[in-house]
């Protein structure tokens, strides 16, 4: 077990064996388990349930941020190229379609739209006590990579803008914002988060049960609204 203080004499106790359990629950979810991916974001909230459901959350999010670096950087390094996890779009738009995509093919198995949209679900309704949980400053950089991620992989890496992609990059936008929030000196927001807001570019977003557009979304003006507010 261990021990980490809360607010005031409050303390919370993580059990790591619990982790285990939901994490090994987890496991039935993704691109090949039951249902549509978001309805399975939905049921795998549901899993990580109580503080160690939070933990959970954070460790899915540093695993898929350091899996989406890792083969974001093997195919930087083969074009001759340095990736810089802290602003993926810069490289990114140098490179264009010779780099692919990392979010939807890691080793380890997690999907961006399923175990991530799960995640920051979690995090983001449970923002006080994630402070309280885990350490914040990595998990809200994971987070701002991932959403860097998933929006410059729609300029430059050909992936296609649809429902499940459009919900995953708001959630981001709106749980960083309740993190930040609850930290009594949030860090500067990163610079891909900087670029984003300084533009006022919408996209149409996908939706392919019916295979047609059904709504616009502009990420920088979110983005605006939500962190500099």
């Amino acid at each position: 077990m261990r021990w980490l203080r809360g607010l005031g004499k409050q303390r919370i106790q993580l059990d790591p064996a619990r982790q285990q359990e939901i994490l090994r629950d987890l496991r039935q979810f993704g691109p090949h388990g039951i249902g549509k991916l978001g309805d399975q974001a939905v049921r795998a909230s549901a899993v990580m349930e109580g503080v160690d459901g939070v933990a959970v959350a954070a460790i899915l999010m540093r695993e898929f941020a350091d899996g989406a670096f890792a083969s974001f950087a093997a195919q930087s390094a083969a074009l001759g190229m340095t990736a810089d996890r802290r602003n993926y779009r810069e490289l990114w738009e140098s490179a264009g379609k010779r780099i692919r995509s990392p979010l939807f093919s890691l080793p380890s198995g997690l999907h961006p739209y399923v175990h991530v949209a799960a995640s920051v679900n979690v995090i983001g309704a449970q923002a006080a006590a994630t402070v309280k949980i885990v350490d914040p400053l990595p998990l809200l950089s994971h987070m701002f990579e991932v959403l860097d991620l998933t929006l410059a992989g729609w300029e430059y890496g050909r992936v296609l803008v649809d429902v499940n992609g459009a919900t995953l990059a708001v959630n981001l936008i709106t749980a960083a914002t309740a993190l930040r929030g609850e930290m009594s000196d949030p860090p500067p927001l990163p610079m891909p988060a900087r670029t984003q807001m300084r533009s006022n570019k919408s996209v149409n977003v996908l939706d392919p049960a019916v295979s047609r557009i059904v709504g616009q979304w502009n990420p920088g003006k979110q983005m605006r609204e939500c962190l500099l507010a």
